[in-house]
């Protein structure tokens, strides 16, 4: 698929410092199943640019590590929602992983690595959003391969795997038996609730929902 589809960012959606919540995912909260891995694509999946065209190096964090700059000023951030998501997750002891076919898999990583996310108090530090990933899926190929070796690792059932990702080919993962719920305009709370709804409907595990 072409790059040309989507322009260079400017300005990326402003990062917001989180309160300590038990969940801003209803389904987490509904007593029902929830898959035991949640699987992310990257690029406009958890934030809105190309880390492998839009970004120059070096990085610099900024705001206490809730946005990066780059060699030209331009400033980068996950979508809104990602942090507390993925907050979310870790609470629930949800597996999370990383997939992505990036040309730049050392510079996505460093991404992570600059990128916190903000504790739920204030005067605490936040934490590199690359330790709220399990497992790590990242450099160019076929998605499937990066859910074959995440299976392998992991032994968990692709059938108990959920992938958020923006590109309506990776849906081979399917395949697979994995559920994959095509992102329009990046990862919010919703998506993900949406998300785990239909692998609730597809898999049989939605009660009376």
């Amino acid at each position: 698929m072409s790059k040309l589809r989507k322009s260079r960012p400017g300005s990326p959606v402003a990062p917001t410092t989180h309160q300590a919540l038990p969940s801003i995912l209803s389904t987490f909260n509904d007593g029902l199943p929830v898959p035991k891995m949640i699987v992310f694509d990257l690029d406009y999946t958890l934030w809105p640019f190309w880390v492998d065209t839009h970004v120059a190096t070096p990085m610099k964090p900024k705001d206490g590590n809730t946005r990066v700059v780059d060699r030209y000023n331009e400033s980068f951030a996950f979508y809104r929602d990602v942090p507390q998501i993925l907050t979310d997750l870790r609470g629930r002891g949800v597996k999370v992983a990383a997939a992505s076919r990036t040309c730049a898999p050392e510079l996505a990583r460093d991404m992570l690595k600059l990128l916190h996310v903000p504790a739920g108090e204030a005067a605490k530090p936040g934490k590199k959003s690359l330790d709220y990933f399990d497992h790590l899926q990242i450099y160019p190929g076929s998605k499937t391969t990066h859910f074959t070796r995440l299976s392998g690792q992991t032994g968990i059932p692709y059938g108990e795997m959920l992938f958020f990702d923006d590109e309506n080919r990776n849906k081979n993962v399917e395949e697979l038996g994995v559920v994959m719920y095509l992102v329009r305009d990046g990862v919010t709370k919703d998506v993900v609730d949406r998300g785990i709804r239909e692998w609730r409907k597809r898999k049989g595990r939605g009660g009376n929902e």
